[in-house]
């Protein structure tokens, strides 16, 4: 599948901390729990730290394939705690829990993955692998970010904070063709 990346880089890029494409090590998979590509974006363009930056993932990639690129893989940008120093972030636009992200009754995710964004994200795991050299692993939000919060609906019931890519997110097929080794 050729690889098509659109650039459209956030506000604040410049002020993400850069790094030598020898620090990535790892891909973290995430969706957007957002239900289209543009609130994603919104989403992404939102100031967050007193740094003037906000939350994003590096690439996105909509339901029929399409591959935005938000941040090159050179700068730092926050999608998942612990890990941000040494990881690239794909978000798959999926509607996940959303809006319900933290009512304990609406914890189960049920959108399937489309085959083109599965297609688009395995050519683009491969150009990432030619691009950083020392790419081995992958894993979901949800394998690093194990936080429990309270429910939205009920505060003394907790709930996992993250549960991205979810239950529908193809490992079995990914992780095999995609020559990265997955890490829980």
């Amino acid at each position: 599948m050729p690889l098509t990346l659109h650039d459209q880089p956030l506000p604040y890029v410049d002020r993400l901390p850069e790094r030598p494409a020898e620090a990535i090590e790892l891909v973290v998979i995430h969706c957007t729990e957002l239900p289209d590509l543009a609130m994603a974006r919104e989403y992404g363009e939102r100031v967050l730290h007193p740094s003037g930056t906000g939350n994003s993932g590096h690439y996105y990639i909509d339901r029929d394939g399409t591959i935005c690129r938000y941040v090159p893989g050179t700068r730092i940008a926050h999608h998942v705690r612990g890990h941000n120093a040494n990881s690239i972030g794909i978000e798959l636009v999926n509607a996940g829990r959303y809006p319900d992200w933290f009512d304990s009754r609406r914890q189960t995710m049920t959108e399937p993955y489309p085959a083109a964004q599965i297609d688009a994200l395995l050519a683009l795991l491969a150009r990432l692998r030619d691009e950083f050299p020392r790419l081995r692993l992958i894993a979901g939000h949800e394998d690093l970010d194990t936080d429990l919060m309270p429910a939205s609906d009920d505060p003394a019931r907790q709930i996992r904070r993250k549960l991205d890519p979810g239950v529908c997110f193809p490992w079995d097929a990914v992780v095999p063709a995609c020559g990265l080794q997955r890490l829980r």
